[in-house]
């Protein structure tokens, strides 16, 4: 039986609830989750509702309620975790973007691997919503949101190097995303 939280609506409630304090981030959240929706026709049909649940809740642990690690895809993976969410839906909040580049600058690669990371259409497709969405919800293309990351992050910081060595990565998983939408049927 589905917990409510891997449903957009459950998903949409719980980041609803954390992320609005928090502004910018909840309008990239809220754009993230209309991008996942437009992908949607890259996953499988059965998929369909957990990528947009994921997305919904992918920044989650920037909420300051859920902190610990300051790492924020381990922090809402945790705390998924805690409330029972299914283990499928954690793993993907834990692993989007290319979580596990910035756990290895953190010194995190130990707690992020106890959640496995999936290489599907689904992880490709989240992470084609958060890397083609900006930081108050715009739509970029792809090396628009990366250049605007490297912007925004200080040279030598942990996001600015983990973007840079996960560069190769996110864009394989946006360009199978594309490839993906482009090749279903109408």
């Amino acid at each position: 039986m589905p917990s409510a939280l891997d449903t957009p609506q459950g998903a949409a409630e719980l980041a609803e609830s954390l992320l609005p304090p928090l502004g910018n981030r909840w309008l990239h959240t809220q754009a993230v989750a209309a991008r996942a929706r437009e992908a949607s026709a890259a996953v499988s049909e059965g998929d369909r509702d957990l990528l947009v649940a994921a997305a919904w809740l992918h920044d989650i642990g920037y909420a300051p309620e859920l902190r610990d690690t300051g790492f924020h895809p381990l922090d809402g993976a945790r705390h998924l975790e805690s409330l029972g969410a299914p283990a499928r839906l954690v793993r993907l909040v834990a692993h989007h973007s290319g979580a596990v580049y910035e756990a290895e600058q953190r010194g995190l690669s130990a707690e992020l691997a106890v959640y496995e990371r999936e290489d599907s259409p689904v992880l490709d497709a989240l992470i084609f919503a958060d890397m083609t969405t900006g930081p108050a919800g715009q739509s970029f293309d792809f090396n628009t949101r990366i250049d605007e990351i490297l912007v925004r992050y200080e040279p030598g910081s942990e996001v600015h190097n983990a973007i840079s060595k996960a560069r190769p990565y996110l864009q394989g998983a946006v360009e199978r995303t594309r490839d993906r939408m482009a090749h279903q049927p109408m």
